[in-house]
C-alpha cells in the first residue's frame, strides 16, 4: 500500500518510509528551535513584562515564511491535519520536560477559538496542542474553562496595538471556581504579537491564587 500511497513528509513533500513520521528526519533535523524554555527573561517572556503577570513564557521554535515549521503549521491550521498539531504540542512538552517549573503546573488552557471559526476549521489548532504538551508531561488539558464571546476577525495582518484593541473584551473565563489557587498553563500554536495570550492571560491572573505561564509551538519573535 506504501508504494500506490506513499506517506509524504509534510516539512517538504519527499517520501517518509515509516508512516508515523509527519516530517522526514532531515526536515526534523533542521527545525528551528529557539531554546527559550531554557532560560527566564526570554523575547516570548519580555513580550508580556509590565502587562501580564507571567511566571515563565516559551516557545520551542522559530516561525518564518517558506520554511518547513511554516508548512506543517499551515498543514495543521489550514489542512486539516490534526496530527501536525499534536507533533508540535509533543516537541513543546519535551522542551518543557527539560525545565523544572513544568512541575509546579497544575492544568493546561488551550487558547479558546470562537465557535465560527470552530465550526468552520472542525478543531481548535490550540486544544491539539495542549493536548500534545498533555502526553508528555502528564498534566490535565481544560477545554471548556476559558471562552470567546465575540466573534474577531483574523488578527494575522495587524499590529500589536490594533490586535489589543480588537481583543479586549473578547474572552471570559468559565468555571472560573476550577482554576482558583492553580498553576495555569496557557497554551497558543503561534505567538506573534502575543496580544491575543495577553488579553486572555489577563482574565486568568486575575483569578484568586491562579498563576500563569504560557507556551506555543512557535513564535514569530
Amino acid at each position: 500500500m506504501h508504494l500506490i500511497y506513499p506517506h509524504v513528509c509534510i516539512g517538504c513533500g519527499s517520501d517518509v518510509l515509516d508512516t508515523e513520521q509527519l516530517i522526514c528526519s532531515e526536515c526534523f533535523a533542521n527545525l528551528p528551535v529557539t531554546g527559550y524554555f531554557g532560560y527566564e527573561d526570554n523575547p516570548v517572556q519580555q513580550r508580556f513584562a509590565g502587562r501580564l503577570a507571567v511566571q515563565h513564557a516559551g516557545s520551542t521554535f522559530h516561525f518564518t515564511t517558506k520554511s518547513i515549521l511554516q508548512n506543517i503549521v499551515f498543514a495543521m491550521k489550514y489542512r486539516g491535519n490534526k496530527e501536525a498539531g499534536i507533533f508540535l504540542g509533543k516537541q513543546t512538552g519535551k522542551a518543557l520536560l527539560q525545565t523544572e517549573w513544568h512541575k509546579e503546573i497544575d492544568v493546561i488552557v488551550p487558547l479558546p477559538l470562537n465557535k465560527r471559526r470552530l465550526q468552520q476549521r472542525g478543531y481548535n489548532q490550540a486544544s491539539l496542542v495542549a493536548n500534545g504538551i498533555s502526553d508528555v508531561i502528564h498534566k490535565p488539558v481544560m477545554d471548556n474553562v476559558a471562552m470567546r464571546k465575540i466573534y474577531t476577525e483574523t488578527q494575522t495582518h495587524k499590529d500589536r496595538i490594533s490586535r489589543w484593541q480588537s481583543m479586549q473584551y473578547v474572552f471570559m473565563v468559565n468555571n472560573a471556581e476550577a482554576l482558583h489557587n492553580k498553576h495555569v498553563l496557557l497554551v497558543d500554536d503561534i505567538i506573534t504579537t502575543g496580544a491575543t495570550l495577553e488579553a486572555c492571560g489577563q482574565h486568568i491572573a486575575a483569578l484568586p491564587g491562579t498563576r500563569l505561564s504560557i507556551a506555543t509551538a512557535a513564535c514569530t519573535i
